[in-house]
Order: structure tokens, then sequence, then C-alpha cells
């Protein structure tokens, strides 16, 4: 089953009709360019009109909201499509992929939201789209989040990932993310594959919870 969730998350079908933003989940600044070039893409195609991000300084890896809204200014994205999401909880002194996921889904469901598309590297989007649907299903089961990868990157490059700590290729970093997903399933931070792939074959009917 863990195959077909993979494979889903990688290949996702987004409707055609604009979601409501576009989340990007933090990345290490080996990792960030290709979330931005993949954040570019998608507003230039009319999909969104805004992009989410945690707006924190940096921490636990991730630059923060000032570097990446400079950063993404050089790419044509205005200040105005950039949204900072305030951290739950607010005085967070660490940012891991629950901590985003929750922070994006409150936020999308204190505005009224309706769908929303979710970006993380591809090595980490599996992982970081089964968690979004994870806060989704225990803030806001009617929310529909769709999966949109980052653009690939070398996969034998050497990066660092996991809250800056972690180094090996970007290819050397799915074994571990696999693993993530079975821990974090076992310490109930993650739903489970099945529950997953419900929620998506739900979606995929338009039959969420209202």
């Amino acid at each position: 089953m863990i195959e077909e969730l993979i494979i889903r998350a990688l290949c996702d079908t987004i409707p055609d009709e604009p979601v409501d933003a576009l989340f990007l989940f933090g990345q290490t600044e080996d990792n960030q360019q290709a979330a931005f070039e993949t954040a570019r893409t998608f507003l230039q195609s009319g999909r969104a009109d805004k992009v989410m991000c945690l707006g924190t300084s940096a921490m636990s890896g991730y630059p923060g909201f000032e570097v990446w809204q400079k950063e993404m200014k050089k790419l044509g994205i205005a200040a105005g499509q950039l949204i900072p999401v305030p951290p739950v909880p607010a005085d967070t002194d660490l940012l891991h992929t629950l901590i985003e996921a929750t922070s994006a889904v409150r936020y999308a469901k204190e505005r009224g939201y309706k769908r929303l598309a979710v970006t993380a590297a591809p090595f980490q989007q599996p992982r970081a789209f089964m968690t979004a649907i994870t806060a989704a299903l225990r803030d806001y089961p009617a929310l529909y989040l769709y999966s949109l990868p980052s653009k690939t990157m070398s996969w034998q490059e050497e990066v660092t990932h996991s809250q800056g700590k972690l180094e090996d290729t970007r290819a050397g970093l799915i074994a571990g993310e696999m693993e993530r997903i079975r821990c974090y399933h076992e310490q109930n931070d993650l739903i489970s594959v099945h529950e997953a792939l419900g929620y998506l074959n739900r979606r995929d009917r338009g039959s969420l919870e209202v």
C-alpha cells in the first residue's frame, strides 16, 4: 500500500481550477531553490494566487520567512503573494513537519480555504503530504489537499536535511523518510497509509466531510 501512496503523492491529480493557496514546507538552503521555482511556475499557471510558508525566523534548518521572501522576490514572486503562516504553537522554538502542517491547516481553516496544494522536496513529499492529511483529518477534514512535489534536483548531490542535522545524498535520504513514516505512525504523529489512501479516495470522489 505504501507504494500506491508514494506514487499518488508524487503524481497527484491537481484540479485545473485554482486552489486557495500553495503551502511550502520548510527546506534547508540546499533544497529551497527547487521549491521556489515550483511556486513560481504554479503561480504563473494561474492555479493559485498566493504562496504560504511559516512566518518564523531561521529555525531548525529553515532559513526563515524574511530570507525566503527575498529569495522568491528574485524570481518575480511579489511580496503580496507570499503569506507568512503563524506557527502552532506560537512560542515554538523548533520546527518539524507536523508543526508546519498543523499551522497551515489551521490557517486555512481560519480563513475558510477549501483547497490547498502542498510542496516539499520530492524525497520528502510522501511523508509531508501524509502529515498534511493527518493535520487536516484532525482539525479540518473538509479541506481538499493536493500534492505538488518541488522540482527534482540532482539525486547524488550531498545535502543537509531534517532540521539541518542530517547530511546525505538526496537519494540516500529516501530510506530515512520511509522509516520516519513507520516510526511517526507508531508514535501517533502520523495516520496510517490506509487512512491516507482513504482520504485521497474520498477527495477524488468529492466526498470529504463537511
